[in-house]
């Protein structure tokens, strides 16, 4: 592609991401925000290096406690973020295939979150909601329906040994199986340099085998796990991507930070780093990455999103990553009870942040009663409960157009594995049929 596409991606990006606050070179995820990565080795654009960015930074953007909305002016006539992002429409329309059609949902989303930033500022009406969860999910906001993973957790708790006689005290249950099974942050890092080796081996197993050669030599798992206190998240995966060894070649190296106050199992552990690290997202960063050093993806797989269809498909991949570990389809194929009741919490956990975002922005509910909602309901830890539907829930971003993400990308990833072969699936998950996203995956599948 031509320069000036590169420079669109870049300028539409990081533009909106420095308009929200965002710090794509923050290796913290308490500074990163819309823009995952630049592991390219390009220059930053202008929407990045202008000298009126860093204040707009600073400050926390259009999302942060106090705007300066003086920064954000001084910024946006000196950059022009939005015509970069009419300018990517145009390029994307030109684009013929699967390609256009990715590049046209970034350009879509980005437009969402333009309009979301402008609505803030007190500068354009108010955004629908539907609007926000159709760009970044492909389909209308609908409510999540947990009662079969709810009654199925309620079947494997009772053969586990505890006992329950009403829908109160499966809450009292599940908190009794997560409490025998708690973490102590303290021992987070040799747990998980145990956790990470398992899957990694697991996904050289029943991964690998239905990928191109050239995978077999990049690192799936080179990340180190950080406890952070006092975060708005519970965790962050950081895809850093910027070392370099003596021959130039990509290090493919991350961080996860994970929340010191986090109330979490040894199952749901297990099910969080398939998650987020093998062979789930920096898995699937890395192969990105390496698809992109041999100049087989395009410069907008080095700029990787949140609140757009292709962090749908990466949230899909991430939460069915356990299952093909495991080589299989079904969480009632996993070889452990133990784990099986740690993955449908995960996933109730995931269902619940949709409803969240469902009760809050489609139907106005109150914030207690949205976290009372999530604790009965979907069996979520009372911190997980708060900052659902709180810090997470109300943002007026990631409330409206990333949490919906989980929950429809999880679905449509686990419908596809059902229907169709793994040697035709995983391929075009991980990028080497084209770069997709959730609306694309299905062609790349069936274009065979």
């Amino acid at each position: 592609m031509s320069q000036r596409f590169n420079e669109l991606v870049g300028n539409a990006i990081l533009g909106i991401d420095t308009l929200w606050g965002g710090d794509v070179l923050c290796a913290s995820g308490t500074g990163r925000f819309i823009a995952d990565s630049w592991f390219s080795d390009e220059p930053l654009p202008p929407a990045y290096t202008h000298p009126s960015a860093a204040a707009v930074r600073s400050s926390g953007g259009v999302g942060g406690p106090a705007v300066d909305r003086a920064a954000i002016e001084s910024y946006l006539a000196a950059v022009d973020v939005r015509g970069a992002i009419g300018g990517l429409a145009d390029e994307a329309r030109a684009l013929p295939g699967p390609r256009g059609e990715y590049v046209r949902g970034l350009a879509l989303c980005f437009e969402i979150m333009w309009d979301l930033a402008m609505e803030l500022l007190g500068a354009g009406s108010p955004v629908p909601y539907a609007r926000c969860v159709e760009a970044s999910t492909g389909r209308a906001p609908e409510p999540s329906q947990p009662q079969a993973k709810r009654e199925r957790v309620a079947e494997l708790l009772s053969r586990a040994g505890y006992p329950f006689n009403s829908n109160a005290t499966l809450l009292g249950a599940v908190d009794a199986w997560r409490a025998a099974r708690m973490i102590p942050m303290a021992a987070v890092r040799a747990l998980g340099d145990a956790v990470i080796a398992r899957f990694d081996a697991l996904t050289a197993h029943n991964v690998l085998p239905h990928l191109p050669t050239e995978f077999a030599a990049v690192p799936r798992a080179n990340i180190e796990f950080l406890p952070i206190r006092d975060a708005w998240f519970s965790g962050s995966m950081n895809y850093l991507g910027r070392a370099r060894g003596a021959d130039g070649a990509p290090q493919y190296e991350a961080t996860y930070e994970i929340n010191a106050a986090l109330q979490i199992s040894v199952p749901e552990f297990m099910q969080l780093v398939s998650h987020e690290v093998v062979p789930g997202h920096v898995t699937t960063f890395a192969y990105l990455q390496n698809l992109y050093a041999r100049h087989a993806a395009g410069f907008e797989a080095s700029v990787l999103t949140m609140n757009t269809r292709a962090a749908a498909l990466f949230e899909g991949i991430a939460n069915n990553a356990i299952l093909m570990a495991y080589g299989v389809t079904e969480v009632d194929q996993l070889p452990d009870e133990d784990l099986q009741i740690g993955v449908l919490l995960a996933l109730l956990q995931d269902d619940a942040k949709n409803q969240s975002s469902f009760l809050t922005w489609g139907e106005g509910v109150p914030q207690p009663d949205v976290a009372d909602t999530l604790r009965r309901d979907f069996l979520v830890s009372e911190e997980r409960a708060g900052k659902l539907s709180g810090a997470w829930g109300r943002h007026p971003l990631l409330g409206r157009m990333y949490l919906p993400a989980y929950r429809a990308g999880t679905e449509k990833v686990a419908e596809l594995r059902r229907r169709h072969a793994a040697c035709d699936v995983i391929p075009a998950l991980y990028g080497c049929r084209g770069l997709v996203d959730l609306t694309t995956i299905e062609a790349a599948i069936t274009a065979r």
